[in-house]
């Protein structure tokens, strides 16, 4: 009975909150004369980007099952202003087609890195959220030379870090849990191939519940600034994300020493997809000034 609730839920979330943030993404994409597309050859992926604005440049990484028009519609009008924003398709997700590789954050990571080498990017803020969050770890951890600041939004640095619910929903997920929302809508919109859409699921979902940990040690030897950024109703667990944002510097009274370079919000009444969907008021009340 939870689980079949839960997912009801999720789905009742995503149908209100994600047509919006598309409708903001498609009205962004008619009036910024800026915006340059394109697709990169990497690692046998044809990647698509997305660049618009000036300024350091910041790397925006989605959550599974996304698109940069559903995830980061709404912010990329405001992040764009002081920033030179690149936002990027995983494999499989929005414009990328899926190839035979399995999913890894090792591999997506290394995606990202050569993405940004193709368009000689030394360096970047980076902003994940979920499985983007996940990539960005394993970012900053393998290519720790391309992430001045990090951005983090709800995800635990390990998997056992989730709530037990919130594990025990991930193998459940269906192709047909999605019929009839945003995220099928989109896929069917943009996917090149949209008839893999069941086949990507399943394979997604899979990965989605594999067990992973970064470990400690790799986190207390991150150099880069973090924000993390929770929902209090996200499914990670409240002593997980304190852990995580001691490991990363955080946790220090700065009335008696120096400020911490790492930062902590955690939002009131918000869950992993409102926080981002419902939410953006908050995110760039934190982000812009985190980043500048």
């Amino acid at each position: 009975m939870y689980k079949s609730t839960s997912i009801v839920r999720v789905a009742m979330l995503l149908a209100c909150c994600l047509p919006t943030a598309t409708a903001t993404n498609r009205t962004f994409a008619q009036t910024g004369s800026d915006k340059q597309t394109g697709y990169a050859p990497v690692n046998g992926l044809k990647m698509y980007y997305e660049m618009s604005g000036t300024g350091k440049p910041l790397v925006l990484l989605h959550g599974s099952y996304m698109s940069i028009d559903l995830n980061f519609g709404q912010i990329i009008p405001q992040l764009n202003k002081n920033h030179k924003v690149i936002a990027l398709e995983l494999q499989g997700h929005g414009r990328t087609a899926d190839i035979s590789r399995p999913y890894s954050l090792a591999a997506m990571a290394d995606d990202v890195a050569a993405l940004m080498k193709y368009l000689k990017i030394d360096s970047a803020d980076v902003l994940g959220y979920s499985m983007g969050g996940a990539v960005a770890l394993q970012l900053v951890i393998s290519h720790p030379e391309l992430v001045r600041k990090l951005v983090l939004i709800s995800i635990p640095y390990k998997s056992d870090g989730w709530s037990p619910e919130t594990r025990a929903i991930f193998p459940t997920i269906k192709p047909e849990f999605f019929e009839k929302t945003p995220l099928k809508t989109e896929y069917d919109r943009l996917a090149p191939d949209p008839k893999h859409w069941a086949d990507w699921v399943i394979k997604l979902t899979k990965f989605a519940g594999e067990p992973y940990d970064f470990g400690k040690e790799k986190l207390m030897a991150i150099k880069s600034p973090v924000l993390l950024l929770f929902g209090d109703a996200d499914g990670v667990q409240p002593e997980h994300i304190a852990e995580m944002y001691r490991l990363v510097g955080g946790g220090l009274n700065g009335d008696l020493g120096k400020m911490p370079r790492s930062q902590l919000a955690i939002f009131p009444g918000s869950t992993h997809v409102s926080l981002m969907m419902m939410h953006t008021d908050w995110l760039l009340a934190m982000i812009p000034p985190f980043l500048n």
